[in-house]
């Protein structure tokens, strides 16, 4: 393992995309509990994406323009979902709130879900990573899969920080209905944001 594949992964990680946007918002809408469990549930949805790199089917979706298309487009419809779902949410931000919270494995579903249609992890594993895999060597699977881990630890680790930061502010928007409504739209522009950086040509 090289320290230009650590810091490399670590920038990637840490650029706030859609798995960082997620996390942040459980931890300020739910709290801590319910942001650990989305920065694991990103974490989870990186796996699809290993092991289609491991199986080949990386390579699929490079090669077929229509393939990517589906999974690009798919995350788009969905990050506009997240956006719609974000917007319309009205149920106050209180830490005595009568309404039932999702359950962990909603969010860990939703959080999986963000990755697996999240086609720029397809090309990290596709495109950066094998650079630090020689192919020829006999441990070149477990190179990767190593690799994979530690990419996968990276993710955990920094999203759990974003999103415990996130549940620590928490208590300064409780009880202020405006700077929830201002904090719920500007998650809901972030996802279309993202949502339209993705289907560029170029994402």
């Amino acid at each position: 393992m090289t320290l230009s594949f650590l810091v490399t992964s670590l920038v990637i990680v840490a650029t706030p995309g859609t798995g960082a946007i997620y996390t942040v918002a459980a931890g300020l809408q739910r709290g801590r509990r319910a942001s650990l469990i989305a920065a694991l549930g990103c974490t989870l949805g990186i796996v699809p994406h290993l092991l289609a790199a491991v199986t080949g089917l990386a390579a699929v979706l490079h090669a077929s323009a229509v393939a990517f298309s589906v999974i690009k487009y798919a995350g788009v419809a969905y990050l506009l979902y997240l956006a719609w779902q974000t917007w319309r949410d009205k149920s106050p931000l209180e830490a005595d709130s009568t309404l039932t919270p999702p359950s962990a494995a909603r969010v860990i579903g939703q959080a999986v879900l963000i990755n697996v249609l999240n086609p720029k992890l397809t090309i990290f594993f596709f495109v950066f990573l094998p650079q630090f895999v020689q192919p020829g060597q006999p441990a070149a699977l477990q190179h990767l899969l190593v690799l994979s881990a530690v990419f996968m630890l990276l993710t955990l680790v920094v999203f759990a920080g974003y999103g415990v930061f996130a549940a620590g502010m928490r208590s300064k928007v409780l009880g202020r209905p405006r700077v929830v409504t201002w904090l719920r739209r500007g998650f809901a522009g972030s996802y279309v944001a993202l949502a339209g950086r993705l289907a560029l040509p170029e994402g």
